[in-house]
């Protein structure tokens, strides 16, 4: 069974601050949250995982460092 993160959990997973992540959301660049009480939400943590290694393949390789003689 997944286990479900909490904000708290996200952030520091993430690396990215609340406010953030919520704008995220809105556009649709970051998982949504599920809901899992009356008044708490959380994220599953394979979906976060996906998440990270769909933004770890998009981005481009660093340029080489120039060598010095």
């Amino acid at each position: 069974m997944d286990q479900v993160m909490r904000m708290k959990d996200v952030v520091k997973k993430i690396g990215l601050c609340r406010a953030t992540i919520y704008a995220m959301i809105g556009r649709g660049e970051f998982p949504r949250p599920i809901r899992i009480g009356e008044r708490a939400t959380g994220w599953r943590e394979s979906e976060l995982e996906a998440w990270l290694a769909r933004r770890s393949e998009a981005r481009e390789p660093a340029p080489p460092f120039p060598r010095s003689h």
